[in-house]
């Protein structure tokens, strides 16, 4: 078991980074590694490994809905008024019921077990579409009308609708469809039953996900029961998992509507704390991510692929062209956006990956008529649209989205610290590189020492150089040497490598001043755009 996590983890991260490095998304290097894995080709995964890829798929899921509830913005959402909501059933709505009828004629299978199949092939997969929207936010992609936060809230909740769907599909198929909910003889079918069912599942996910924001909030802040951000990460985590756990033993709200609601109300009720809980959920992903789609490619089922390969891509083009496409129509139609934005939605809004694996299987075993061709049409949905949707996202964005003003308080922005020391060989040097390094530390950044040479002397910047190496020892730095106008050298070599920061002693050393008329310091502060941070020498 150790030596199969062990094969997942590395293989699955080097080969995901080679897909990046040539341009594609690392899902597809971490899928790709899955099938050379599984028992198909190496049979190096284990059946055990196999049998708990539902527990990781589980974690996975939780994981990343909990980053796209720490990612909504409240008032993105507010401005696209119904868009989100009908983002969330039109579009899966409509593909479902055109794959039923298409595999009616192709397969012919009946409309219950062509529904059956719509359900699971129209899903959406939070595994890859909240990366690639959390991503656009982050630069800053279409967030002006809230684009992004319309589609992780519809495709979140077209999930509840189809699953729900699909379970009273299977009650329907396998046990008649009658259930009797009043007395004197009074029955409704599961279809029937079904708009109940479904506002339930909402309204009571959303109200669990706003109580553990309130229990989180609570123990987290006022309580300070935990010390640091990792602690905060791991009792989050586990809350939601709960949530996740629990609504399958009670299945009268989505656990996983509830993980979401409860990262979104984090925001509300304690932003610094929803920003904490952003960058620990971000690492917990980093390795989420690689089970889940290692994991994948495991389960896939290649040579059941080959009976259905062509038939199974028409169902798609069918389900995708013509279902979905009249579902974004409706869902965008009287709203502000325009005709490259609605064209976005194609490469966005539908990705398969994550619940195609977790339920594709279940009609089969459960027995339904034409279970092997759903399972394998779920499988060639998956290797089709992940790849090419985690790819096609971030490469058309840019051509059909505006870019606008990126919110910080809503997404993590990943900004590395680069400093820059400028010192002389003073004795002031001394207190410069400690701050640097203090900073450094605290801001896990990079540091770049420059020092302006206008009166040689090789032995003081030797000992300059051995300084610095010893003050920053456990950080990455640069030593420079140049030479030049004092102020003005400082200000080209910050610019130059974009730093965040300038350090800087408020006194010059004695032939610095000789050199130039006035304080040195006081002409990088009244010059530069970069922040600058002057430290003195304290005397005791």
């Amino acid at each position: 078991m150790l030596a199969n996590v062990l094969w997942i983890l590395i293989m699955g991260f080097f080969v995901g980074q080679l897909a990046r490095r040539l341009g594609a998304p690392p899902l597809i290097g971490m899928m790709l590694v899955g099938i050379i894995l599984s028992r198909q080709v190496l049979n190096v995964i284990s059946p055990e490994m196999l049998n708990a890829a539902p527990v990781f798929r589980t974690l996975a899921v939780m994981i990343i809905l909990m980053k796209a509830g720490l990612g909504l913005d409240r008032d993105k959402l507010a401005q696209q008024g119904t868009v989100a909501l009908r983002l969330g059933f039109l579009p899966a709505t409509t593909e479902a019921i055109a794959i039923a009828l298409a595999a009616m004629v192709i397969f012919n299978f009946d409309f219950l077990t062509g529904l059956l199949l719509g359900c699971i092939i129209g899903a959406e997969s939070p595994a890859v579409i909240v990366p690639g929207m959390l991503r656009l936010k982050s630069l800053g992609r279409g967030v002006t009308k809230g684009i992004p936060d319309a589609i992780l809230t519809g495709s979140a909740l077209s999930d509840v609708l189809l699953l729900l769907v699909f379970s009273l599909l299977l009650s329907f198929l396998g046990e008649g469809g009658v259930i009797e909910v009043l007395p004197g003889g009074f029955t409704l079918t599961p279809l029937q039953l079904l708009p109940l069912q479904m506002i339930m599942q909402i309204l009571l996910g959303i109200l669990f996900g706003y109580l553990a924001a309130r229990l989180l909030v609570v123990v987290l802040v006022k309580q300070n029961w935990t010390q640091n951000a990792v602690q905060d990460t791991m009792i989050t985590a586990s809350i939601a998992l709960f949530l996740v756990i629990a609504a399958e033993v009670l299945p009268y709200f989505s656990g996983y509507l509830a993980a979401m609601s409860m990262g979104f109300f984090l925001i509300e009720l304690d932003a610094p704390l929803a920003r904490n809980l952003r960058g620990g959920f971000d690492s917990l992903w980093i390795v989420a991510e690689i089970f889940l789609f290692v994991l994948l490619g495991a389960t896939i089922q290649l040579q059941v692929l080959e009976k259905i390969l062509l038939p199974g891509i028409l169902i798609l083009i069918i389900g995708l062209l013509l279902g979905r496409s009249l579902g974004w129509y409706l869902s965008t139609l009287g709203s502000d956006w325009n005709w490259r934005e609605r064209l976005f939605l194609l490469p966005a809004n539908s990705p398969k990956a994550t619940v195609q694996a977790a339920i594709g299987a279940i009609p089969l075993t459960q027995g339904v008529s034409g279970g092997e061709i759903i399972l394998a049409i779920a499988a060639l949905s998956i290797l089709v649209t992940a790849p090419l949707g985690a790819w096609a996202t971030m490469t058309f964005a840019p051509k059909l989205l505006q870019r606008g003003e990126v919110d910080p308080t809503k997404v993590t922005i990943a900004t590395p610290t680069l400093l820059l020391a400028a010192v002389d060989t003073s004795s002031l040097a001394t207190a410069v590189l400690s701050k640097v390094a203090d900073l450094a530390r605290r801001t896990n950044g990079e540091v770049i020492v420059l020092h302006i040479v206008n009166l040689p002397n090789q032995q003081e910047i030797i000992e300059l150089e051995v300084k610095t190496k010893q003050l920053l020892l456990d950080i990455r730095h640069k030593f420079i040497n140049v030479t030049g106008t004092v102020p003005e050298e400082i200000i080209r070599i910050a610019q130059e490598y974009n730093t965040t920061a300038i350090i800087m002693g408020k006194r010059g050393h004695q032939p610095w001043e000789k050199v130039i008329i006035g304080s040195v310091s006081q002409t990088v502060l009244e010059t530069s755009h970069i922040p600058v941070i002057l430290v003195e020498n304290i005397k005791t």
